[in-house]
């Protein structure tokens, strides 16, 4: 077996769940888990061999990704109906490796009739990887279930 089916096959930590709400890139990238109804809005994956850059980390980009999301998951999660990122910025605060459980908190600290503030941090090991804030701008009522113009879709 390899490692990356090793990976696959591993439980998420008690309380996670697989997220229901996925796109195409979620998918390719994921899977993502969840805590359904987290004030935190939790959302965690572990790390695979697709992860990995040829340090043997895990990948920028993967964590900006999975953080995107995370941010994204909470706008949606606060009633904000579907929103776009406008911005968003991280700090790399330390890396994640091959098998590792990486786990993202995110709260909104405000909202506008517009535009959602939003900040999280990322963990791994307990110890912290990223942080990150965001600004997002919510779309109007008919982009409710257009998966290709909002993160409502994401998973």
């Amino acid at each position: 077996m390899t490692q990356d089916e090793e990976t696959a096959e591993k439980l998420p930590p008690p309380g996670f769940v697989m997220a229901t709400r996925k796109s195409p890139y979620t998918t390719l990238i994921g899977p993502f888990y969840e805590i359904p109804d987290d004030a935190d809005g939790r959302r965690g994956f572990w790390v695979s061999g697709v992860h990995i850059n040829n340090a043997g980390i895990i990948h920028g980009g993967m964590v900006m990704s999975f953080t995107d999301n995370l941010l994204a998951r909470a706008v949606s999660n606060s009633g904000a109906g579907p929103a776009v990122t406008l911005h968003m910025t991280t700090d790399f605060v330390g890396p994640a490796h091959l098998g590792d459980w990486v786990e993202g908190k995110a709260k909104i600290i405000r909202r506008t009739r517009t535009l959602v503030f939003v900040e999280g941090e990322v963990f791994t090991r307990k110890r912290l990887m990223m942080t990150a804030k965001g600004v997002f701008r919510r779309l109007g009522r008919s982009h409710e279930n257009s998966h290709e113009n909002s993160h409502e879709g994401r998973g």
